[in-house]
């Protein structure tokens, strides 16, 4: 029985032991192992697992866009405020693929990326064939541009837009506001002042995006150094842009707004955009999981859009008006174009007051960014912006009538899009759920081998206790005393009895 249980303790112990070395194990290397799979697999390289998602974005994304009709623009015309009724949505799914990718010997690659729209009649509310009621964004854009030319000039183009029966609002169809429509205007402002609009042909506030690219990226790979992977080394071959006042306004920093780099740390991310023509820099919300994987959300702070006066660091975009707006011009033919958060969502009160219909929300209004922030792959995002045109009474040019001076919202649009399917599974199990095994493996192992050993040294101790109990005891040896020649008293009289015995 002792034996046995020896043998049992030492299995036990020596079972312990192994537990205890395996959890060891994975708590020095499984964060190492885990790290470098991470690194392997997010890097910009044809062998990694992120590369096929960067290069053709499985990701269904979806563009809806809202417009603000205008209720009352003859009492506009009249100097009233501007009546809205938010129109739409009108979804569009959104295809995004890279074409010429370049990699170069400094650990960068080239690319451009092209966006394909395609309408999505079930999922909007309402067709590309209704019409609208909005600013004639050409003729009240042109004759904000030319407030400050010469009278004779103004009153040129007022005849001319007489003639061509030009009105400051329009009635068009959502397909010819998206996607452009012919208009005599065009070549009749290219005559009177040439330059002042660059282009020929359609005009349309989407045209430019369709099946077009957003500019040569040239971003880092990784290879080098992976924490500076995605990462914008120069945007049409600039290292900053022009638009803006300041070099800190005009820098461009963060990613190409795809991805980020890896162990991201809950603070900020950075990512420039050629639609807002400047780096945008969105802060960290709150940690949350989509469909089991961490996130961390990221949102834009109240400062994105603020004015020099109330946010120093934005001096460089102005000139400016309130707070909540950017001046777009620069980067937008010098139009009079503003970018906002839908509804002036955390933009000055005067804002919103200065017209009827807007309801600014953050669930419905503000945009976000779910990240998992240790590959820095986005899981969740919803970028939202609005467009605005400053409009107002131009003297010299009869059509603008007695406007008031406002920014008027023209339509605010979203892109959405989620990870789900295959694309979801491959990235659970790969990123997620086996870095998490490991991770639960290392307690696992260092829990169970405390009961072993611990089993293994009472086992052994028992074993030792009956051992010692059925050994058999010696008795105590006792010393003989040393050999007498003398008889002891009792045979002495035993001898002297006999004699007595004799004689008688």
């Amino acid at each position: 029985m002792a034996a046995a249980r020896r043998r049992v303790s030492v299995g036990l112990g020596l079972t312990g032991a192994a537990c205890a070395l395996m959890g060891v194990f994975l708590l020095l290397v499984g964060p190492l192992i885990i790290k470098e799979q991470v690194i392997k697999n997010v890097r910009i390289d044809p062998s990694s697992i992120s590369f096929s998602m960067w290069k053709d974005i499985p990701v269904p994304f979806y563009m809806s866009v809202h417009f603000f009709e205008v209720l009352n623009p003859k009492e506009v015309l009249q100097g009233a405020k501007p009546m809205l009724n938010q129109r739409g949505p009108y979804v569009y799914r959104e295809f995004r693929y890279k074409t010429n990718i370049t990699f170069h010997d400094n650990d960068t690659v080239s690319f451009l990326e092209y966006r394909k729209l395609f309408f999505q009649p079930d999922l909007s509310n309402g067709s590309e064939d209704e019409y609208i009621v909005v600013p004639n964004i050409l003729m009240m854009g042109a004759a904000v541009m030319m407030e400050n030319l010469p009278n004779f000039v103004k009153l040129l183009l007022s005849g001319a837009l007489a003639g061509l029966k030009q009105e400051a609002f329009m009635n068009r169809t959502v397909g010819e506001i998206m996607w452009g429509y012919e208009d005599p205007l065009i070549d009749t402002i290219n005559i009177l002042v040439p330059g002042l609009i660059p282009f020929k042909g359609k005009f349309g506030l989407f045209i430019e995006l369709n099946n077009s690219n957003s500019g040569l990226f040239t971003v880092n790979t990784g290879m080098k150094n992976i924490s500076r992977v995605h990462m914008v080394d120069s945007w049409n071959g600039l290292k900053e842009v022009n638009y803006w006042r300041s070099s800190e306004c005009n820098m461009i920093n963060g990613t190409a707004g795809e991805m980020w780099p890896p162990f991201m740390s809950p603070t900020s991310l950075q990512f420039y955009s050629p639609d807002a023509c400047r780096s945008m820099t969105l802060v960290y919300e709150r940690s949350g999981k989509f469909k089991g994987v961490p996130t961390y959300r990221f949102v834009a702070p109240k400062t994105l859009f603020a004015n020099g006066t109330d946010y120093p660091p934005n001096e460089g975009f102005c000139p400016c008006m309130q707070s909540g707006i950017q001046n777009v011009s620069t980067c937008r033919l010098n139009a009079p174009m503003f970018i906002s958060h839908p509804h002036f969502y955390n933009a000055d009160p005067a804002l919103v007051n200065a017209v009827e219909g807007l309801h600014p929300s953050k669930d419905q209004h503000a945009l976000f960014l779910d990240v998992h922030p240790m590959t820095g792959i986005p899981m969740n995002c919803s970028i939202k912006l609005q467009l605005n045109l400053y409009i107002k009474q131009v003297s010299g040019i009869i059509q603008t009538g007695k406007i008031k001076p406002v920014v008027l919202p023209l339509l605010w649009f979203a892109e959405s899009g989620s990870i789900e399917g295959s694309v979801l599974k491959q990235f659970y199990t790969n990123l997620v759920l086996i870095p998490s095994v490991l991770d639960y493996l290392q307690y696992i192992f260092l829990g169970l081998s405390v009961p072993l050993i611990i089993s293994a040294a009472v086992l052994m101790a028992m074993s030792q206790r009956t051992a010692a109990e059925k050994s058999p005891r010696r008795p105590a040896t006792q010393s003989k005393p040393p050999p007498s020649s003398e008889t002891t008293p009792l045979l002495h009289n035993a001898d002297t009895l006999s004699q007595d015995d004799a004689e008688a």
